[in-house]
């Protein structure tokens, strides 16, 4: 989608962080944007920013966990803007403690946002975005932890290691549809991710809220603690998502020091191939 003029983005988790960010570097490139977000009064501020500007925005309180506040957020999208090309399924939250602190209603919330959140996304536009044969784009925002597992944060990894296996499968799905396909997969960005427990329902209570912070990260030694570390502005990745929509890049990966990481996870799994490739073979 390289001009992007006058179409049309709706961004989860849109009013903060990495999705005003992009809110900014859509509205930036002429297209019209729907901003949706749970905190009423991060939208009120997003909506007194822009209403300074020539952009075409809208702000709505949606929840992501529940469909149909979603499907609203669609119908209000279009009825506002017509159409919709571009989906950003960025809404995501943390918590943190390793698997044997953690408690059922940590993994219910962290899964309800961060992994029902994006197929409640994709039920409630993606249908559309194919019916009307205009093209388009779908950001889901992943994460390194993603790719790479994570002391202390392992049911967050697990909610981003299912969105990039969903963006992986949706980008094979939707090619012949004209709609491209990109999963955002951060390292730390400057965002209040991190103080998320402030949007935790009352129906999913914990009994100890742990706050987890790089710096909490620092006790770990292992070197996938360094994902929490080298932090960038949201701003930068605005435009990184931009570019990609653009240029219709599948994967997005804001800290590139990272790659030897995850090639390190690839040689294992290649290793692992070979290893039981000659167990086979020797089985004959």
């Amino acid at each position: 989608m390289k001009d992007v003029a006058g179409k049309t983005a709706f961004i989860t988790g849109g009013a903060s962080g990495m999705g005003l960010a992009m809110a900014r570097s859509f509205a930036g490139a002429g297209m019209k944007v729907a901003i949706a977000d749970i905190e009423a009064s991060a939208l009120t501020a997003v909506a007194e920013e822009f209403a300074e500007t020539n952009a075409s925005v809208i702000t709505l309180q949606v929840d992501v966990s529940d469909l149909a506040s979603m499907s609203e957020g669609a119908a209000k999208t279009k009825e506002a803007f017509g159409n919709v090309h571009v989906l950003v399924n960025n809404a995501g939250i943390v918590t943190g403690g390793t698997f044997a602190e953690a408690e059922p209603n940590d993994w219910r919330w962290t899964m309800n946002v961060n992994l029902d959140g994006v197929y409640n996304g994709l039920n409630s536009f993606l249908q559309d975005m194919i019916d009307h044969g205009e093209g388009g784009h779908v950001v889901n925002t992943a994460s390194l932890a993603g790719h790479l597992a994570v002391p202390r944060l392992g049911i967050y990894g697990a909610s981003k290691f299912a969105v990039v296996g969903m963006s992986e499968t949706l980008r094979i799905e939707l090619a012949e549809h004209n709609i491209g396909v990109s999963v955002l997969c951060p390292g730390v960005v400057n965002t209040n991710i991190f103080t998320a427990r402030r949007n935790r329902p009352a129906s999913l209570p914990s009994s100890q809220e742990m706050e987890f912070t790089p710096a909490v990260q620092d006790e770990e030694q292992s070197d996938a603690s360094d994902v929490l570390r080298n932090i960038i502005e949201p701003d930068v990745v605005g435009d990184m998502v931009l570019h990609a929509v653009q240029h219709d890049r599948f994967y997005i990966f804001t800290h590139p020091d990272f790659a030897p990481m995850v090639r390190m996870r690839t040689q294992e799994i290649e290793d692992s191939f070979a290893y039981w490739s000659d167990y086979c073979e020797n089985l004959k």
